[in-house]
């Protein structure tokens, strides 16, 4: 069985103070569960001070981008082995945020990706489709086609350990999300596109949904059958919300 995954993505939010207090309320909840895995992701310039708030705990800390680069003259860019520096495990790596705003294509994506997996660290990769996408039919072309842009310059054998977070765009802040039926079409859909390179990678690789996940819809969706945890964005940001959703994952489905 896979463990679920659950990663918070805070964005742009945050300050000392807030964070603190956010830590201080969730680290105890989260402790208190087992059976997934979880992990924060807050901007680049509080990596230091989550990490001191997270001390011990099972919690991870991840971070929300990565420089394709190394180190060198590229300012204002964050490199692989800074984050692991800093005491990252995990990193997010083409958030449609970072695709739709920053103009990152998939080729670059696959980039990042590949330099994340040479420098250690835990790629969660995000694939999705926009409403206009959906609504004219080619969600699947267009989740395959940025997933076959990883596969085709890193191999199948790069998943391994790595998580995928689907996100449908037109769910994202929206306060819409997919049903969980149509969120389990796409991750069967992805997972069954893996198996064409490798089954046992592909059984094995926990695909994660992101879209407006809340307390209220975490547990339906995360009882679907290729549903493996999810990438949460508002509502981590409050302590008892995204603890509830991390319970619910811990849930025996």
């Amino acid at each position: 069985m896979r463990v679920k995954f659950v990663a918070g993505n805070w964005k742009m939010n945050g300050d000392r103070a807030a964070n603190e207090a956010l830590l201080t309320a969730l680290v105890p909840a989260l402790s208190a569960l087992s059976g997934i895995e979880s992990v924060v992701c807050p901007p680049f310039v509080y990596l230091q001070q989550v990490k001191s708030l997270l001390g011990g705990t099972k919690t991870a800390l991840g971070a929300q981008d990565l420089c394709q680069f190394g180190n060198g003259a590229y300012t204002g860019g964050v490199s692989a082995a800074m984050l692991r520096d800093a005491g990252c495990s995990h990193v997010i790596v083409g958030h449609s945020e970072r695709r739709a705003l920053f103009g990152e294509t998939d080729d670059l994506v696959a980039e990042k990706f590949a330099v994340a997996r040479g420098n250690g660290l835990v790629p969660v990769l995000c694939v999705g489709e926009t409403l206009a996408e959906r609504e004219s039919g080619t969600t699947e072309s267009v989740v395959d086609r940025q997933l076959q842009a990883v596969l085709q310059r890193c191999g199948i054998s790069a998943f391994r350990g790595a998580v995928l977070a689907y996100e449908p765009v037109w769910a994202i802040g929206t306060g819409k999300t997919a049903t969980p039926e149509q969120a389990q079409a796409v991750h069967a859909f992805i997972r069954s596109r893996l198996a064409g390179a490798d089954a046992k990678v592909a059984a094995e690789v926990r695909i994660v949904y992101g879209g407006s996940v809340k307390a209220a819809n975490a547990a339906q969706l995360f009882a679907m059958a290729d549903i493996d945890g999810g990438l949460i964005g508002g509502a981590a940001l409050v302590a008892e919300e995204f603890a509830a959703i991390c319970r619910a994952a811990a849930q025996k489905h």
